[in-house]
């Protein structure tokens, strides 16, 4: 990535130590009695590993990565919760936490700058792919991890019976205006649209690329109200469930930017440049309340958008989906 960046990883950093990153901040102080989680760590070597291999990335991405595998179990399943102590609370499993790592892995082994990160996380990431998850979310995050390899021989086979199982899971879109393979919206929704759309390109098939590109396009015309991003609130949101919705979070918006800067470059059509726009601007104001959603002094996001004010908690989960969004929304710059 060249050019000025506008963000930073000073609050990650005041969020992490020698066991890994923290979960939750009152404001900008940790809560090290919440102890740390993969689903977070994983997201950080998912941004770290996109980025130059140098500063506070170099050490975020190998303390990330050391977490993840660290959380693995031999047969690929993952654990997610670990006290401050550094001792483990919970068991393995495949929920998020399993998808969110085999996301992770699968970008720090093809786009780490650095050969050893790209070995020791190809080594995991070889285990995780074996299992499977019956969370449609959990195997949607599986797959962004899984079409990371899908072109490198040694995981190819693996890689595509994955994104396979994970289309079968998400399932079929129903008829009717509801375009949308669950009665709900719940969290993190564009990861679906993002996955399907991933998965059909990396197995050549273009009916599933056409069907992740119309369940984006008809979240995102959903989730834009009055010119700005309206996103689904923690509630969840049906088909008679109206706009705006709060508490909105962060994750939401990271997830339709990841999934719009997808859809671009696999369409190059600049209307999904709009939705990385969309989720950059309600990090900066443009959204239903009108409110920054970060803090500029310290780089911390937001914990979450109400009707007239912000969750001023910085946590882990809402300054990454903030780092991941201005990401995307710098990589899209420089395609215009």
């Amino acid at each position: 990535m060249t050019g000025e960046r506008a963000y930073s990883f000073d609050h990650i950093e005041r969020l992490s130590d020698h066991h890994g990153l923290y979960e939750h901040a009152r404001h900008t102080t940790r809560r090290a009695e919440h102890g740390y989680c993969t689903d977070d760590n994983a997201r950080l070597l998912v941004v770290t590993s996109r980025e130059p291999d140098h500063g506070a990335a170099h050490r975020l991405s190998r303390l990330a990565l050391g977490f993840v595998l660290d959380a693995q179990s031999a047969d690929g399943s993952v654990r997610n919760r670990k006290n401050r102590h550094g001792r483990w609370t919970d068991h393995f499993g495949t929920e998020d936490c399993w998808g969110r790592s085999v996301w992770g892995l699968g970008v720090a082994a093809a786009r780490h700058e650095d050969h050893s990160i790209r070995e020791w996380a190809d080594r995991g990431l070889g285990a995780a792919m074996r299992q499977r998850s019956e969370w449609p979310r959990a195997m949607a995050y599986a797959v962004l991890g899984a079409c990371e390899v899908a072109g490198d021989h040694r995981h190819r086979a693996a890689a595509c019976q994955l994104m396979v199982d994970a289309l079968a899971v998400i399932g079929p879109v129903p008829a009717g205006d509801w375009h949308w393979p669950e009665p709900r919206l719940r969290y993190g929704n564009a990861v679906l649209a993002e996955a399907v759309v991933a998965a059909g390109i990396a197995l050549n098939r273009s009916d599933d690329v056409e069907r992740g590109l119309h369940m984006l396009d008809w979240l995102l015309r959903l989730e834009l109200h009055s010119g700005h991003l309206s996103v689904t609130g923690v509630g969840g949101r049906g088909p008679n469930d109206m706009s705006p919705q709060f508490d909105q979070q962060p994750i939401e918006v990271a997830a339709m930017a990841d999934a719009c800067a997808r859809a671009f470059d696999v369409t190059g059509d600049h209307r999904w440049v709009e939705g990385v726009d969309a989720a950059s601007a309600w990090f900066n104001g443009d959204n239903d309340a009108g409110l920054v959603m970060f803090d500029r002094s310290s780089g911390g996001g937001y914990d979450g958008l109400h009707a007239d004010a912000v969750n001023l908690n910085q946590g882990a989960e809402s300054t990454l989906a903030l780092i991941s969004t201005m990401q995307r929304a710098n990589a899209c710059s420089y395609s215009r």
